[in-house]
């Protein structure tokens, strides 16, 4: 059973149709979207400030999501995928946005839309990803612009993907 919990009064929010594995934990201040799916040993701790999650997002194995202590909420928008060990902290991710396993997105950031953040990239404090690009690196630097090609054959294969995935375990 995954951990589900309210914290100081504020309780997760959380649609039918989402897939939260058995040990996910998720607490406080958390709204979720339609479709969205938590995978295994994924924290999202809305404990100190407020998480808003869209449509369509997918939390992978590992991954970490949270905020900073009144200053800092994180929202992730539509059709986002968050890689294997990735930590969103106290950011802004915009819609179509993939973020590479194991990369950090770091507090008061803004991904703005059809996005990636390269596998094992450090997005530092203020940093504001522009539309349509690929950051890479430590920290990360915009490396090239984003192809239709890549919009379609990584950001929303992933995300599309992840929904099949879920309904597997929904069965």
């Amino acid at each position: 059973m995954p951990i589900i919990k309210p914290v100081n009064g504020k309780t997760p929010s959380i649609p039918d149709d989402c897939y939260i594995a058995e040990n996910a934990t998720i607490v406080g201040e958390v709204t979720m979207g339609n479709q969205c799916s938590i995978w295994f040993n994924a924290v999202i701790r809305g404990d100190v400030h407020y998480i808003k999650m869209g449509n369509k997002v997918n939390v992978q194995d590992g991954a970490v999501i949270h905020a900073t202590y009144k200053t800092s909420p994180t929202t992730i928008g539509n059709n986002v995928s968050i890689g294997h060990n990735a930590i969103v902290h106290g950011c802004t991710i915009q819609d179509n946005v993939l973020i590479g396993m194991g990369s950090i997105v770091m507090d008061d950031c803004v991904v703005e839309s059809n996005s990636i953040i390269a596998a094992g990239a450090v997005v530092t404090k203020n940093t504001r990803v522009e539309a349509g690009s690929i950051y890479a690196g430590t920290p990360a630097k915009k490396i090239k612009d984003i192809s239709k090609e890549l919009i379609s054959g990584e950001i929303n294969r992933i995300a599309d993907n992840y929904v099949k995935y879920s309904s597997w375990f929904k069965e």
